[in-house]
C-alpha cells in the first residue's frame, strides 16, 4: 500500500485544520497516511529522516510550505525517492496555479490520490539553495518587503497594497544598473532595470502573472527584465503584469536559458515569497526534472 508522509504548519489557523482533516482521511483510504505537524526546518529534517521507506510527501499549506519541504528532501539528498503533493492552504498558492491545481482542498487531494505525477524542474540559487517557484529583485521584491505585515492581516490583499505602495514609490527612483548574464551572453541593454525575475512558475504575489509563459518542465528558466525611462511607462508595465502581457512591451526582455547571473547595484531579493538582504551579485541554474510532483 503507498504510504504518505503529510505535513503541516503547527501554526495553521481552525479554518486548515478542519481542511487538513478531511485531506487526511481522504487520502486514507486508499493508503497509509501519517500527519505530522512542523514549525521549523529542524522539525521537519527530523520528520523526513525518521521516515526513510515513504513513497510520497503531502504538503499541505502554501510556496514557503512546499519550498522548506523541497529544500529538505534536497538537503537529505532524498528528491528522488518520493513524490510530492501539494494541497494549497497558503495565502498566494502561486505554484499550485502553475500546476492548475484546485483551490479546493479535498479536490487537490484527489488529486493526489488519483496517484498521475510530473518532473518538475529546480532552480539552485549561488548559495546552493532551491527556488521551487520562482525569484526577483527590484520592485517586486519591495513590494514584498512592505506586503509582510499587511498579508499577515489580509491574506492576499496584502499583495495588493505591497504592490500599490512600492510602485508609488518607484515612480521616484531611478533603477538599478546591472550587468545580467544569460548562458554566458550578457544582455546588450543598458538603461536601469527596476525589476528581473527568474522562476519555474508563472504567477508571483498571489496570482500575478510575472512570467507568463513560464512551464516548470520544460528545462529552462524564465527569465523577465524591465527596463523604463518614465514615471508614465512604470505605471504601465505595472497594469501590463496584472493583464500578463508585460513580456511584449518593447522595455521588457523575456528570454530562456539554463543559467543566468547578475551583477552590479545592490537589490534585495525575494526567492517564493522570503525576503533576502540586499547583494550585488546573483546567480541561478535549473535542475531539469528533478521533482516528481502529483498534478491532475
Amino acid at each position: 500500500m503507498t504510504s504518505f508522509l503529510a505535513i503541516a504548519n503547527a501554526d495553521a489557523g481552525s479554518a486548515d485544520e478542519d481542511t487538513i482533516e478531511q485531506v487526511v482521511e481522504l487520502l486514507g483510504r486508499g493508503a497509509d497516511v501519517e500527519l505530522v505537524e512542523t514549525s521549523s526546518p529542524e522539525d521537519l529534517a527530523a520528520a523526513l529522516d525518521v521516515r526513510p521507506g515513504i513513497d510520497g510527501v503531502v504538503v499541505l499549506g502554501g510556496d514557503g510550505s512546499l519550498h522548506a519541504v523541497v529544500e529538505a528532501l534536497r538537503s537529505g539528498d532524498r528528491l528522488g525517492d518520493v513524490a510530492i503533493g501539494l494541497v494549497p492552504l497558503g495565502t498566494g498558492n502561486d505554484f499550485a496555479a502553475t500546476l492548475a491545481l484546485p483551490e479546493d482542498g479535498l479536490e487537490a487531494a484527489g488529486v493526489i490520490a488519483a496517484g498521475r505525477t510530473r518532473q518538475i524542474d529546480l532552480i539552485i540559487d549561488a548559495q546552493d539553495h532551491v527556488v521551487v517557484n520562482a525569484a526577483h529583485i527590484g520592485i517586486g521584491a519591495e513590494a514584498a518587503r512592505i506586503a509582510g505585515p499587511w498579508k499577515k492581516a489580509l491574506g492576499p490583499v496584502g499583495y495588493v497594497i505591497g504592490a500599490a505602495i512600492s510602485g508609488a514609490r518607484g515612480l521616484t527612483q531611478t533603477g538599478a544598473r546591472l550587468e545580467i548574464t544569460v548562458d554566458g551572453t550578457t544582455l546588450d541593454r543598458k538603461e536601469p532595470v527596476i525589476q528581473l525575475a527568474v522562476g519555474n512558475g508563472r504567477f508571483v504575489g498571489g496570482g500575478a502573472p510575472l512570467l507568463p509563459q513560464a512551464d516548470p518542465s520544460d528545462g529552462e528558466l524564465d527569465i523577465a527584465v524591465a527596463y523604463t525611462e518614465s514615471p508614465r511607462r512604470r505605471i504601465a508595465y505595472a497594469r501590463s503584469i496584472r493583464r500578463g502581457d508585460h513580456h511584449r512591451r518593447d522595455d521588457v526582455v523575456y528570454v530562456r536559458g539554463t543559467r543566468v547571473s547578475v551583477r552590479g547595484d545592490e537589490l534585495a531579493c525575494t526567492s517564493d515569497g522570503e525576503l533576502s538582504p540586499p547583494a550585488a551579485e546573483y546567480a541561478w541554474r535549473i535542475e531539469p526534472g528533478v521533482l516528481t510532483m502529483y498534478v491532475p
